[in-house]
C-alpha cells in the first residue's frame, strides 16, 4: 500500500514539473553551424530525456558486448553450482533414508560439481560409515584435519569412529584436541570430563568441569552437583592417604548437595576420625532429613566407636524421630534393638516395615529376630520362604547396572551422577503380600505330648476320635473290609471277589459268604480285626507266631479256605487261631471275639511300630510284570520270569 502511495505521489509530481513547463513563456533557440532550433522548454525537456534513455541503451549494449565471457562464465559457474547443490541436498536425503548406494552416488557428483565444498566431504564420510567401509570414513575425516574449516568436524568423526570400534584412548584424544581446538564444543567438553571421571583422573576433572562451566556447557545447578560428585569421589580416594585434605573435600561437596548420601558418609566418617562426634552427627542428620537411606543409619549407629547396644539403638531412635515414619527408619531401629535383645521393640518395628513396604531385607531380618528370640527353626523358614517371593530391595542402579556400593560415574556410559537410589528396573511392581498380625505375634509354649491311650477291647463301647488325629498304620497290613451293619460303608460297593496278590491268606467261613449282598459279610484276615472306625492293626508278618492256630466250628457249616499265591512264591504263613463266630444283633453283626494270640500280636505290633517298615515285594524291581498274551492266572504266577 505504502508503496502505491509512494508511485501516485512520483506520477503527480511529474505531471505538475509537465504542467508546470508548459506554462512557461519564451522559447529555446539553439544555433549550430547555421541552422537554428527554437522549441518551447517542455519539447526541449522531452527530447533531452528521449535523447538520454538513448544514450544509455546504446552504453548498456557496449558493456554486455565487452563483458559477455564473464556472463557466460558466470552463468556456467553458477548452472553448476545449482547442480551441485541439488545433487548434495539429494545425497542427504537418502543418508537419511538409509540408502548407502545412492547417496554415494549423488555424493560423488556433488563432489566433482562442488571440489570446494566441506559439506561434500562430510557426505561421502558418512555415507562411508552407513556402508560400513570404515577405512574409508576415517581416511576422509583425517583429510579434513588439514583443513582449519573442517578440522572440528574431523575431529568429531573420528571421535565417533573411535566409540564405535571401542577405543577409549583414541576417542578421549580426539576429544581433548577439540576442546582444545574449539573451547566452546559441547560434546567435547562433556566427552573429555566423561573419561576423566571413568579413569578417576578427578583432579583433571574438577578443571574440565571449570571450564564448560565457564563456556556456559552447563547450568549452575548441574555444575554444583557434578563438583558435588566429584569432590566426593576425590575425598574417598584421599580418606586413607591425606584424611585432612580429604575432610576438607568432602564437607564441600556436603555444602553443595545437601541430599547427597556418600558426600555425608565420608564426612562424618572422617569427623569421627578427628574426634568431632558432633559435627559427624550433625552432617548425617541434615542429609537424614533430605533422604533416609541405610547407610545413613549405620553410620550415626557408630558415630561414637565403643558405645554399648543400647547406647546405639538409643541414638538410631532419635536419628529417626528427625523425619518420622519412614520404613528405612524403622528397620535401623528394628536392627539396632536386635542387637541390643530388645526383641519387643524390634517386633513392633519390623511390623511397621512389612506392612507398608516389604522388602526381602525386612523378611530377612524377621527370620533373624526369631532365631534370636526363640530359635523357632519353623518359623524362620516361613519368614525365610516369604522372603524368596518379596519385594526387590532398593538398590544403587545406573544404567541397567545394580550396584551395592555408590559409584560416582556410570561403568556403562561414563555419565556422571548416573547412580539413583531405587527398586531395580521395577521388577515386582505389587506391593507384597498381605502380612496377619498373628504372623508377628511370639509362638506359644509347645504342649506336652499327650499319654498313649490304653488298649480297648471290642466289645467295649469305643469313644469317638477327633477327625485331625493322625492313626498310626502298619503298612504291611491288608486293607480292611467293611463291618456288617455299617452305614456309610454299605453305601460303598460290595468287596470284589478277586483275588489278591497279597503275602496273606484269607479266610471266610461258608456262612458268612452265604449272607445276602445288603449285608456284608465278616472277613477276618491274619493281621487286622474290626472295621473301618475301629480299626485295630496286629504284628506285621515276620512278627507272627510260628504255629498255626485253628479255626473254631460253631453250628456253621464247614469252612472253605482260600489261599492266593504270591510271586516271587513265598512260604505261606500259618493260619491263625480260631476266633468267635460273630453274634447277629438287631440291626448288624459285632465285632468277633478278639482270640488271645491276636491281643498278644497287637501288643507285639505296638512295641514294633518303631522298627523299619518291610514291605512285601511281589515281584523282582526290574521284573516288567507279567504279559497280556501269557497263560492263564496260576500259571503265571507260579513261573518264574527273569529280564533282559
Amino acid at each position: 500500500m505504502i508503496r502505491v502511495l509512494i508511485f501516485f505521489a512520483l506520477l503527480f509530481a511529474l505531471a505538475s514539473g509537465f504542467a508546470w513547463m508548459a506554462d512557461l513563456p519564451g522559447t529555446i533557440s539553439i544555433t549550430w553551424n547555421g541552422y537554428v532550433w527554437e522549441q518551447p522548454p517542455v519539447i526541449v525537456a522531452l527530447v533531452a530525456g528521449v535523447l538520454l534513455a538513448a544514450f544509455l541503451a546504446v552504453v548498456w549494449i557496449i558493456r554486455v558486448i565487452l563483458k559477455s565471457p564473464q556472463i557466460a562464465s558466470r552463468f556456467l559457474r553458477r548452472r553448476r553450482k545449482d547442480k551441485g547443490y541439488a545433487a548434495l541436498s539429494q545425497g542427504l536425503i537418502a543418508i537419511g533414508t538409509g540408502n548407502a548406494k545412492l547417496a554415494r552416488r549423488h555424493g560423488l557428483e556433488a563432489d566433482r560439481l562442488l571440489s570446494d565444498e566441506p559439506a561434500t566431504k562430510l557426505l561421502l564420510a558418512q555415507t562411508a560409515q552407513l556402508a560400513g567401509r570404515d577405512e574409508e570414513a576415517r581416511n576422509r575425516f583425517e583429510a579434513m584435519l588439514e583443513d582449519p574449516e573442517t578440522k572440528a568436524l574431523g575431529l568429531h568423526g573420528l571421535f565417533v569412529e573411535a566409540e564405535r570400534h571401542n577405543e577409549p584412548v583414541a576417542a578421549r584424544h580426539y576429544a581433548e584436541e577439540a576442546a582444545r581446538t574449539t573451547p566452546g564444543l559441547e560434546w567435547a567438553g562433556k566427552a573429555v570430563l566423561g573419561y576423566q571421571a571413568v579413569a578417576h583422573h578427578w583432579e583433571a576433572a574438577l578443571k574440565t568441569l571449570e571450564r564448560n562451566y565457564a563456556a556456559k556447557m552447563v547450568g549452575k545447578k548441574t555444575y554444583r552437583r557434578q563438583r558435588a560428585v566429584i569432590l566426593t569421589a576425590l575425598a574417598q580416594k584421599l580418606e586413607d592417604g591425606e584424611p585432612e585434605r580429604a575432610y576438607s573435600l568432602a564437607k564441600e561437596a556436603h555444602g553443595l548437595a545437601l541430599d547427597l548420601v556418600p558426600a555425608a558418609v565420608v564426612t562424618s566418617r572422617l569427623a569421627t576420625r578427628r574426634e568431632d562426634i558432633r559435627k559427624a552427627a550433625k552432617v548425617l542428620e541434615a542429609t537424614w532429613r533430605h533422604f533416609p537411606h541405610p547407610e545413613l543409619a549405620e553410620t550415626y549407629a557408630h558415630v561414637r566407636t565403643g558405645d554399648a547396644a543400647l547406647d546405639r539403638l538409643k541414638r538410631v531412635k532419635s536419628l529417626a524421630a528427625q523425619r518420622a515414619n519412614t520404613a528405612e527408619g524403622a528397620y535401623a531401629i528394628a536392627k539396632a534393638a536386635i542387637e541390643a535383645r530388645e526383641f519387643d521393640e524390634a517386633r513392633t518395628q519390623l511390623k511397621k516395615v512389612l506392612q507398608s513396604e516389604p522388602t526381602r531385607k525386612a523378611f530377612v531380618l524377621m527370620a533373624e529376630l526369631e532365631e534370636a528370640e526363640h530359635g523357632d527353626r519353623g518359623r524362620v523358614r516361613d519368614w525365610l520362604a516369604r522372603a524368596v517371593n518379596a519385594p526387590l530391595d532398593k538398590a544403587w542402579i545406573a544404567d541397567g547396572i545394580v550396584s551395592a556400593e555408590w559409584q560416582p560415574v556410570s561403568p556403562v556410559t561414563g555419565r556422571l551422577d548416573a547412580f539413583r537410589w531405587d527398586t531395580p528396573g521395577g521388577l515386582s511392581e505389587d506391593d507384597g503380600e498381605l502380612l496377619e498380625d498373628s504372623l508377628f505375634e511370639a509362638p506359644e509354649a509347645p504342649a506336652l505330648p499327650a499319654a498313649a491311650p490304653r488298649p480297648q477291647n471290642a466289645d467295649e463301647p469305643k469313644a469317638a476320635e477327633p477327625e485331625d488325629e493322625a492313626k498310626t498304620v502298619d503298612l504291611t497290613a491288608e486293607p480292611v473290609s467293611a463291618k456288617a451293619g455299617n452305614a456309610q460303608v454299605a453305601k460303598e460297593k460290595a468287596p470284589e471277589p478277586a483275588a489278591e496278590k497279597a503275602p496273606e491268606t484269607v479266610q471266610s467261613t461258608p456262612a458268612e459268604s452265604e449272607k445276602p449282598a445288603s449285608e456284608p459279610a465278616s472277613t477276618t484276615r491274619t493281621g487286622y480285626e474290626g472295621t473301618t472306625d475301629d480299626v485295630r492293626f496286629g504284628p506285621s508278618l515276620n512278627d507272627l507266631p510260628d504255629e498255626p492256630a485253628a479255626e473254631k466250628e460253631t453250628g456253621a457249616p464247614e469252612k472253605a479256605a482260600r489261599e492266593t499265591p504270591a510271586a516271587p512264591p513265598q512260604p505261606a504263613p500259618e493260619p491263625a487261631k480260631e476266633s468267635k463266630p460273630a453274634k447277629k444283633g438287631g440291626n448288624g453283626s459285632k465285632a468277633a471275639g478278639k482270640p488271645k494270640t491276636e491281643e498278644k500280636g497287637q501288643e507285639a505290633g505296638k512295641e514294633n511300630l518303631n522298627r523299619p517298615i518291610e514291605f512285601a515285594l511281589e515281584r523282582m524291581p526290574d521284573d516288567p510284570g507279567p504279559d497280556e498274551d501269557d497263560e492263564d492266572e496260576t500259571t503265571k504266577s507260579s513261573r518264574p520270569r527273569f529280564f533282559n
